[in-house]
């Protein structure tokens, strides 16, 4: 499989692109936690097989000081110990949102998710599930390539 950009899709639909970075700029890590939000972003990517939002949420929970071995086990974390109820659950409501049609936001796994989160976290989780997943989206049909080496402001 060939990993080279089939199109800047940032360069010809900007107005879009801005839209949704927009949003993406919009949701409320203060409402839910940076952690928890990153977790998610880390995890739907690794569903959808988007490597350049993989890298990009792996490094943003590095900044922040997570375990790297904690975030190695993100694609495990019913089997792992390192992550706490509350965002077990987020993780799961995730996976089901991101699987849509072929999962089942049911009744009683909405429940499960209401022991954790008020019904204003949820419908900012559903946000920050949906925005990913459109990210990841369009990255990986339109081969977004991971960099190579880190951008310099990272490195700094």
């Amino acid at each position: 499989m060939s990993h080279a950009p089939r199109i800047a899709y940032y360069q010809l639909a900007p107005k879009a692109f801005n839209g949704l970075l927009n949003l993406s700029n919009s949701l409320r890590k203060d409402l839910l936690g940076a952690r928890l939000v990153d977790l998610v972003l880390l995890r739907v990517s690794q569903i959808n097989g988007c490597a350049f939002c993989i890298d990009m949420h792996w490094r943003d929970l590095i900044k922040m000081g997570e375990d790297p071995r904690h975030l190695n086990a993100v694609a495990g974390w019913r089997e792992a110990p390192f992550f706490t109820e509350r965002e077990r659950a987020a993780l799961h409501w995730a996976e089901l949102v991101t699987n849509t049609p072929h999962s089942d936001t049911s009744d009683e796994a909405f429940a499960r998710l209401r022991e954790h989160f008020s019904d204003e976290e949820i419908a900012e989780l559903s946000f920050v599930i949906v925005v990913i997943n459109s990210w990841n989206l369009l990255n990986v049909s339109l081969r977004n390539p991971v960099p190579l080496k880190v951008p310099a402001a990272e490195a700094a």
